[in-house]
């Protein structure tokens, strides 16, 4: 029984000093960013749910973390997008110029990105067109492990203040666009599918995406 209790407490100290070392192989994620588009001061955006001031976020993610999208299957709730096609949002090609962005229709519209199977994800990286400055509406990030979002369904971004979009009142800041995109904290969570909601945005009533890059492993 001696023997059995150190065994024990020999796995769980080492276990300590693994997790010790996993959490000092940490790392900034840095964004490779496409060239801007417009500068100088935008010009007024009304919308009530604006940030006052752009938020950027610092975001620490393992050793070995990767864009677990790219190249993955994309699809939508709206089958023949306007302009482009749904495989540009995780092409790789983040500029805002025309054909790198796929435009939906008017009113809530939402892109559905297939990671293959289940990841742990840390971070999700979004661009909407950001040639010219403006705000997206009702942007909603969820994670969920069936692509018909039923099973383990997990928000992790909601500015939708008045549930325009009914997924629920979201606490995040409308943001206006720009080469930098959006980049959100996931902070671990499971999950193979990536679905993200907008209705709209301050320029127009169409839905425009870029690119999405999903951090994880």
């Amino acid at each position: 029984m001696k023997n059995q209790l150190k065994i024990v407490s020999v796995a769980a100290l080492a276990a300590v000093f693994a997790g010790s070392a996993l959490a000092e192989e940490m790392q900034l994620l840095e964004l490779e960013l496409p060239k801007p588009l417009f500068a100088g001061t935008p010009k007024t955006i009304k919308t009530p749910n604006l940030e006052r001031a752009p938020v950027e976020e610092k975001i620490m993610v393992p050793a070995g973390t990767v864009n677990v999208a790219a190249e993955m299957e994309v699809t939508g709730s709206d089958d023949f997008p306007v302009i482009g096609e749904l495989e540009y949002i995780t092409d790789g090609d983040k500029d805002g110029a025309d054909g790198s962005y796929v435009e939906l229709g008017p009113g809530v519209q939402w892109v559905q990105i297939d990671l293959g199977d289940k990841k742990t994800i840390y971070a999700i990286a979004l661009w909407h067109y950001h040639a010219q400055a403006r705000a997206y509406r009702d942007v909603i990030i969820q994670v969920a492990d069936d692509a018909d979002f039923i099973e383990n369904v997990q928000t992790v971004f909601n500015n939708d203040h008045d549930n325009s979009a009914g997924l629920g009142v979201g606490k995040d800041k409308e943001y206006i666009e720009t080469n930098k995109g959006k980049l959100v904290d996931a902070k671990g969570i499971k999950g193979q599918y990536v679905r993200l909601y907008s209705n709209g945005s301050t320029g127009s009533d169409m839905n425009h995406y870029i690119e999405v890059e999903v951090f994880g492993k």
